[in-house]
């Protein structure tokens, strides 16, 4: 699953980039997404530690931490 194209160049463009090629945006997504897991998989065990079945936002903000 890939984050798509349009969200990624919004948010380049929200830092400052006038243009941004398609593959730059593809570069920033396949960071977010693998980066996006490993923040999950945190925040899952945060929750099964918990006792819980579900992932509320307090465990993924502890995630980031």
């Amino acid at each position: 699953m890939a984050l798509s194209h349009r969200p990624i160049d919004r948010i380049m463009r929200k830092a400052g980039a006038e243009r941004v090629s398609e593959a730059a945006a593809k570069a920033l997504a396949s960071i977010l997404e693998e980066e996006a897991i490993e923040i999950s998989k945190l925040a899952v065990e945060y929750a099964q530690h918990a006792g819980r079945k579900t992932v509320k936002a307090e465990d993924v903000k502890l995630a980031l931490r």
